[in-house]
């Protein structure tokens, strides 16, 4: 029979001081505390406050090298047991799987992390007090063993989420700097990496722990599984990246996948850092990059910006990759790439797309797309390749130019810099549609001008500065038409910001070179 008693259910019979114990004895101690953690009643409040009250008891009555050091004849040594116990701990005080409002269960969640989080902190010290004694060589087993853990229980617990309280996040910051502290690391990186190059980090250990509750039937038991698998891997830059591969990118992969859009958005985030930091030929081999281009590219059909948003930024990263053994010999065609692909497709979205958010993220990234350089082609920017897509650029840049866009009047600004870029680059084809073009620009330095919206000043004048910019390079490339015809405007028009706009084109010199051209 279990004692609830933290000063007997550690206790053995005959023994006079805690710290006296033989280590077989703190070993069934922490057996018995460990089934009590790991069993059905640590689902009951009472019997779990007893097992941690046990717990923070034989911790703070047994000296440190009677702690960590191991026993000849146990299979287990008190390293590995502590290092269960820590396991046991960590999942104790894990969220539960979701399952519609859990306010109470978070709750619940957050009074035992930092209950569980103090308990962590004595162990550790314990471990600063080993290490500092110098008579105790197990220390650095045992720290082996705790280290992963605490780490996986510290970052679930000090980013903010449904299942933390500022308690929590308080108490397993702690935890996360003394064990940064004890390790003798820096950094999270370099405790997941090592501190240096002959040193071995823990990141694979890490991803050992967090790998039963990654894969496709276990990886929504555990909501913070996905956020310390994500927050970890972030920390994780190249060239130590390029080892773990085929261990990260199939849970980003499975995230990406998903119906929720926070997890797709979560897993384009994490297949985003493994394009930044995993060599070209490492993504191109079993064909990986084309794997990752078609998962990507199925997402700039949803209607979330925010995984637009994410999912474009990580192709535009990607598209070196894909491209990389790209090269123009001259003597034909250009091939068609996979940037040439993604926007048509987003051209397509753009014209008939009404929601602000969605026109915010298209325009947003657009000049992305236009600056984009084709590997191997030094002299060619992608932009030389939007002639294929001129006439649906034309269409998208005027109907963009023509809607309000609220106060800060985002979309407008980008399609403006698209405008530029695309003039720069594309210049002979500008002159045959000047008149389109120069509607679009007066009217809509008229519309500013006249504008007595919410629209702060400092927007108003980037937008009529922007407008003056592509009028001087429509001007350039249809060789001094613009200014011909903005000469009778001027004649008559009566507003003043149209007219400082109109003299400033008038008054850049004719034989002045146009950028880009």
């Amino acid at each position: 029979m279990e004692h609830d008693n933290p000063r007997e259910s550690p206790s053995k019979e005959g023994s006079s001081l805690p710290g006296e114990w033989p280590s077989s004895d703190l070993e069934q101690a922490l057996s018995q505390i460990l089934h009590r953690l790991s069993g059905q009643e640590s689902r009951r409040g009472k019997a779990r406050n007893a097992a941690l009250q046990d717990l923070s008891a034989l911790i703070d009555a047994t000296e440190g090298d009677k702690l960590f050091e191991g026993t000849g004849t146990s299979l287990r040594g008190m390293p590995e047991m502590l290092g269960q116990v820590a396991k046991a701990l960590e999942k104790y005080a894990a969220p539960p799987k979701e399952q519609g409002d859990r306010s109470d269960g978070h709750s619940e969640v957050a009074e035992k992390a930092a209950a569980v989080g103090l308990l962590f902190l004595k162990l550790l010290r314990k471990v600063e007090a080993a290490k500092n004694s110098l008579v105790c060589p197990a220390w650095k087993t045992s720290l082996r063993h705790l280290s992963g853990p605490i780490y996986i229980f510290a970052v679930t617990h000090s980013l903010e989420q449904a299942w933390t309280s500022p308690r929590s996040q308080d108490v397993a910051g702690e935890v996360l700097a003394l064990l940064l502290h004890v390790t003798e690391c820096g950094s999270v990186a370099g405790f997941l990496c090592g501190e240096n190059e002959d040193e071995k980090g823990r990141f694979s250990v890490i991803l050992g722990l967090l790998k039963p509750d990654l894969n496709k039937e276990s990886w929504k038991n555990n909501p913070a599984t996905k956020h310390v698998f994500s927050w970890t891997l972030q920390q994780v830059t190249r060239p130590w990246l390029n080892q773990h591969l085929e261990r990260i990118l199939p849970p980003s992969l499975l995230m990406s996948d998903d119906y929720q859009t926070e997890n797709k958005v979560l897993g384009v985030r994490c297949l985003h850092h493994i394009v930044l930091n995993m060599p070209a030929a490492d993504l191109l081999q079993y064909n990986r990059a084309q794997v990752l281009y078609h998962a990507l590219s199925n997402h700039l059909y949803t209607p979330e910006h925010h995984l637009v948003q994410a999912v474009l930024l990580c192709l535009l990263d990607l598209f070196p990759v894909l491209e990389k053994a790209l090269h123009w010999k001259g003597d034909a065609a250009r091939p068609t790439t996979h940037c040439d692909e993604v926007l048509q497709l987003i051209l397509t979205h753009m014209e008939p797309e009404h929601r602000l958010l969605l026109r915010r993220t298209y325009a947003r990234n657009l000049p992305a797309f236009v600056k984009r350089r084709v590997p191997g082609l030094l002299v060619w920017p992608l932009g030389i390749l939007t002639v294929r897509h001129l006439k649906r650029l034309e269409r998208v840049i005027i109907g963009y130019l023509e809607v309000y866009d609220g106060p800060e009047e985002e979309a407008r600004l980008k399609i403006l810099e698209t405008l530029k870029l695309l003039m720069q680059y594309t210049w002979p084809r500008v002159s045959c549609r000047l008149v389109v073009l120069l509607k679009a620009l007066l009217k809509l330095i008229c519309d500013v001008a006249r504008d007595r919206s919410l629209t702060p000043e400092p927007v108003k004048s980037a937008l009529l500065e922007e407008a003056t910019d592509c009028l001087i390079l429509l001007d350039h490339c249809s060789q001094g038409q613009v200014k011909r015809l903005l000469a009778r405007i001027l004649q008559s028009c009566e507003d003043s910001k149209l007219v400082n706009c109109i003299r400033k084109v008038q008054q850049v010199s004719e034989g002045a070179p146009c950028d880009g051209t």
